[in-house]
């Protein structure tokens, strides 16, 4: 990894001049009070590697008639050289040979020399870069929109389920109402086939009573007609054997009440109401039941697809360990980022924009003065574990600053007049300018 071995500031800003040589792993702290200096020299770094875009808007330090002076040499060999009335860029490889931003462009990460860009962040933008840079996201988004459709089609499906039992509870139910509606004009025709009936039963009885009026009056004629007596007695045995039919015929007759029928057709609208009141209640208790099926298939797909990102995002190579995205937000050890504290916040954005340029090796923090001294040992300890550098602004003059800025000076450094930059009658007019010599370690 790329790191920066040493660093020479003039007239940038609130920078007079200063030269510095960071820890290579680990935490390197710039102290001192408000306005001396400490956030100039991390914007001189930022603009020197980073290009024009992080150009302070007065880049050139009031009261200096010298222009800004940057030069920084890379733990890779190059130096990067911003100088001259114009600052331009010089950015010179190990073999002497000139290169440009877009050498420093393809190893130094823009978060790492404005890691507040990062942290400031919403938690959803950190977690879309996290999962950028372990090339899952995509993946995860389509699990993610599936997981959600998924999720609505559910919640409709159980909505409705619920509706469907709670109105099933609320029906009366009639256990003594036919399956099906009654038709009144079944009912009828089942009236007039009984009556038919019983009028052919009629007519047989006043058959019978015809036949034994018949058979009287033969018998009669009979003994009036003894002359007559063979032919009376032929005409006797027919009349016989038609009587025996007729008797066998209306032997086991019996006639049907339509008393149940008539009552039928007179209450069809009660009965009717009664059997669409069952139907509607059977057919809510099914569909309660269809529904809970689908509720509960729609549970399952719900679990395999949590189960699926899961996975994935267990089997990616993440940039920290504890470190995972749920449900779109970042997860360090279980928490949210606005749980995590102030030491892990800084372990989660160091890693993630690592991560993003595994080459850049160095970040840049300004203002933690928020951060107790305690925060402050265990993010130091964690950096040279990883082989990290940060060189980092504390409004503090205490023991944890590596060094200290005062006035535009590191404190304790031997203040020089400026030879390469100014012109002669520069230096004449403000001998008593003094900083460090443009170049010089």
């Amino acid at each position: 990894m790329i790191k920066i071995n040493k660093l020479e500031i003039e007239n940038v800003k609130r920078v007079k001049a200063v030269k510095i040589e960071p820890t290579a792993n680990g935490l390197t702290v710039i102290g001192g009070g408000n306005g001396q200096g400490k956030t100039s020299t991390l914007d001189a770094i930022a603009w020197a590697l980073g290009g024009n875009k992080y150009k302070p808007s007065q880049a050139t330090r009031d009261g200096s008639v010298v222009p800004p002076y940057i030069n920084i040499k890379l733990s890779n060999g190059l130096v990067v050289e911003r100088k001259g009335k114009n600052s331009e860029l010089k950015v010179i490889d190990p073999n002497g040979e000139k290169a440009g931003q877009q050498l420093l462009n393809s190893f130094v990460e823009e978060f790492a020399i404005d890691l507040p860009k990062f942290m400031n962040s919403t938690s959803k933008e950190k977690a879309n870069i996290l999962l950028r840079i372990i090339g899952v996201g995509d993946k995860l988004h389509e699990l993610e929109t599936k997981e959600q459709d998924v999720y609505n089609q559910r919640r409709t499906i159980g909505q409705i389920a619920d509706q469907k039992a709670k109105y099933a509870k609320e029906q009366a139910y009639f256990p003594d109402a036919p399956k099906e509606p009654i038709s009144a004009s079944d009912l009828i025709n089942q009236q007039q086939a009984i009556l038919a009936k019983n009028g052919e039963n009629q007519r047989k009885r006043q058959q019978l009573t015809q036949i034994q009026a018949l058979y009287a009056s033969q018998g009669q004629e009979i003994q009036r007609l003894e002359a007559q007596l063979n032919q009376a007695k032929t005409a006797y045995a027919k009349t016989g054997e038609d009587l025996a039919i007729a008797q066998k015929d209306t032997l086991d007759l019996m006639d049907e009440s339509t008393d149940a029928l008539e009552a039928n057709i007179q209450q069809i609208d009660e009965i009717n109401r009664k059997v669409r009141a069952n139907l509607d209640k059977d057919k809510a208790e099914t569909d309660a039941h269809d529904y809970r099926a689908q509720y509960d298939k729609l549970t399952t797909a719900i679990e395999d697809t949590r189960k699926q990102k899961n996975e994935l995002l267990d089997n990616a190579d993440l940039p920290l360990e504890g470190l995972s995205v749920a449900d779109g937000d970042l997860i360090f050890n279980g928490q949210k980022w606005d749980n995590m504290s102030g030491a892990d916040q800084l372990k989660v954005s160091t890693a993630i924009v690592r991560k993003l340029k595994p080459d850049c090796g160095f970040i840049l923090l300004d203002k933690l003065e928020q951060m107790d001294l305690e925060t402050l040992e265990e993010f130091g300890r964690w950096l040279e574990q990883e082989g990290l550098q940060a060189i980092a602004t504390r409004v503090s003059t205490g023991e944890e600053c590596s060094i200290i800025i005062e006035d535009g000076y590191v404190a304790g450094q031997e203040q020089v007049h400026v030879s390469v930059q100014q012109a002669p009658q520069q230096l004449q007019q403000t001998p008593e300018t003094k900083t460090w010599k443009a170049g010089e370690f």
